[in-house]
């Protein structure tokens, strides 16, 4: 039986990952960070045989050891932030030598099959390509951009450094997918980055929609997309952006409010001289000023066509989220 080492394990892509994995008969070997969440992944599949290995990305201690045994590597472990870091490095540093952390392991242990989860974030700010002409799996995000924030940097060149390492390695076949922001229902109330955006656009936190657009994806299809993999041949070598479709920020509201018509989301979208103002002070709206007058759409039609399927619609993805954190909103009322 093939067994899977999953990195990142108690992550909400991970999460399905591992759903999806264990629902095909797949040997497991979870990568956690604590015992907190060994108890979590275990109170989510009970009857289960998971095996859990304590890592860390910024520590070599325990990977050698960790996957033997192994055939595959599913590396989703990555850090995710809420907002920009006051040093880019901060994120970019565990991203790359995590990855090359994993991916020496994995060399070490006999390993010949890896799946990596990169970003549309590594794809969709090439700097010489034209600002509003959508992207696809041909272009790279260029780190050195101005308009490309420490997560989109750290995406890209953990991701390149994948790369590299393999063409190094040419035993190992390594295929990247790479998500936009990821919707969809979480497998319990512990939701990270992803499902705060919509949070936010529900209770009015964002009391203007930015002026710039975002590609989406359900959860679900990530998670599907990154098991089929594993067999499926035709992925070797290649990477695939998880792109359901795009869409701006007031239209992401819009859907919102036409499923709830009594939440508090952005009327109108903010003007440009505002957050020019904003910006030199906050980093995170500076962050949001580098995606105005440009798209961030990246096709998913290159993994439609190999997976053969159709991604789940962003405001599908969008509403069992929303319907998530008015649950979790609920519970935490009533506790």
């Amino acid at each position: 039986m093939t067994k899977v080492f999953v990195t990142g394990a108690s992550g909400f892509i991970a999460k399905h990952i591992l759903r999806e994995l264990l629902e095909k008969g797949y040997d497991v070997r979870a990568s956690i960070r604590s015992d907190k969440r060994k108890d979590e992944l275990q109170g989510l599949f009970p009857d289960a045989k998971l095996e859990f290995a304590t890592l860390d990305l910024t520590k070599d201690e325990g990977w050698q050891d960790a996957l033997q045994g192994c055939d595959v590597l599913m590396h989703t472990a990555s850090p995710f932030p809420a907002g920009e870091p006051k040093d880019p490095e901060e994120l970019i540093r565990p991203a790359v030598d995590g990855t090359l952390r994993a991916m020496r392991a994995a060399r070490d242990a006999g390993i010949k099959r890896v799946i990596l989860t990169s970003s549309c974030a590594a794809i969709y700010k090439q700097s010489d390509k034209p600002k509003m002409t959508p992207s696809d799996e041909t272009y790279w995000t260029s780190p050195d951009d101005p308009s490309v924030g420490a997560y989109e940097a750290s995406k890209t060149l953990a991701e390149k450094a994948a790369w590299e390492f393999v063409a190094e390695t040419p035993d190992i076949a390594l295929t990247t997918i790479n998500p936009g922001a990821v919707f969809g229902p979480p497998m319990d109330s512990r939701f990270g980055t992803s499902l705060e955006l919509v949070e936010q656009l529900m209770t009015g936190k964002v009391p203007m929609a930015p002026p710039m657009d975002m590609v989406a994806v359900d959860v679900r299809d990530v998670a599907r997309m990154h098991v089929s993999a594993i067999e499926l041949e035709t992925t070797k070598g290649e990477r695939f952006a998880a792109a359901s479709g795009t869409h701006n920020f007031l239209q992401l509201g819009n859907f919102l409010k036409d499923w709830d018509a009594g939440l508090k989301t952005p009327g109108r979208e903010a003007p440009v001289w505002l957050l020019r103002i904003m910006g030199l002070f906050s980093k995170d709206v500076k962050a949001v000023l580098g995606n105005v007058g440009r798209t961030l759409a990246v096709s998913g039609s290159k993994a439609e066509k190999t997976f053969g399927f159709q991604f789940v619609p962003v405001k599908d993805a969008l509403i069992a989220s929303a319907e998530a954190v008015k649950t979790h909103k609920l519970e935490k009322e009533s506790a």
